[in-house]
């Protein structure tokens, strides 16, 4: 990845997380095949999570 950002949306209870992750990997894929690349790194991770956001995109140049 390029760019990863991750932000506790939970107000503190730790259960909801927001991620922005740029990368190239992501070029001429879905948005719904470049969340599933994120699901399956993150899938252990996410288990206790009550809710994640996901934002993909693309470097531009």
């Amino acid at each position: 990845a390029t760019a990863i950002k991750v932000t506790d949306i939970s107000g503190g209870c730790g259960a909801m997380y927001e991620i922005k992750i740029q990368s190239e990997e992501f070029k001429e894929k879905r948005i719904v095949q470049q969340h599933q690349m994120v699901n399956q790194v993150l899938k252990e991770k996410i288990k206790g999570m009550h809710r994640l956001r996901i934002f993909t995109s693309v470097p531009k140049y």
